[in-house]
């Protein structure tokens, strides 16, 4: 994770729509925001007893929209129910039937996909790796609003493409494009870079790192 936060200036410059920044640049804010290794690794060791763990280190404002800058840990997939860790909302209650309706399954479905309505998520692999899939589409889905990344989308994915990440690996996933994990085998931490127009709140940092120097 030494190259950690100069490879932060590289995501975050790929996910920012330059366009918009043009049109409505008087608004742009004037302070930089640093994120310090010793602040990624607090979060990142608060995480590793959990098999799923999401969290947000700052939440920076751009004056368009908002950017945040995250820590996701994933712990291996293998020797746990197939339905652990796969993200789509949890146990909360449909909202709504989204993805394409079947009233039987065919077989060869991924379970554990999700979409975002909205939001779109950049990834930079720290440590571990797996198999992720995307693409595709959702059948039988359950809307919902889960956090941080707003509606959502989760159900069995079809015509996925699998490709195997790891350490030093980029993937970014555009509002409504399936992905998720189909193998995890010891483990997989990735920052996440989140830009958002309204789900975040700007100035936002993670109390583990408030007491910390920048």
């Amino acid at each position: 994770m030494n190259k950690t936060v100069l490879k932060v200036l590289a995501v975050a410059a790929v996910l920012s729509p330059v366009a918009v920044w043009v049109v409505r640049a008087q608004s742009k804010p004037t302070t930089a925001t640093y994120i310090s290794k010793e602040e990624i690794d607090a979060v990142s060791k608060s995480e590793q007893d959990k098999s799923t763990q999401d969290m947000n280190i700052k939440i920076m404002d751009l004056g368009y929209e908002h950017m945040s800058v995250g820590l996701i840990h994933r712990a291996s997939t293998r020797n746990r129910p197939a339905n652990a860790g796969g993200g789509g909302g949890g146990n909360q209650p449909p909202a709504e039937a989204c993805g394409r309706h079947m009233d039987t399954l065919p077989p060869g479905g991924q379970p554990g996909g999700l979409t975002h309505d909205f939001q779109t998520e950049g990834y930079y692999i720290v440590s571990g790796g797996g198999t992720l899939f995307t693409d595709g589409y959702l059948v039988n889905g359950r809307h919902t609003d889960i956090e941080p990344n707003g509606w959502s989308c989760g159900g069995t994915a079809y015509g996925v493409k699998k490709v195997e990440v790891k350490q030093g690996d980029v993937v970014i996933v555009p509002p409504g494009t399936v992905h998720g994990w189909s193998d995890i085998p010891d483990h997989v931490d990735y920052l996440s870079f989140r830009p958002s127009q309204s789900a975040l709140q700007a100035g936002w940092v993670n109390p583990l790192i408030q007491s910390m120097k920048p």
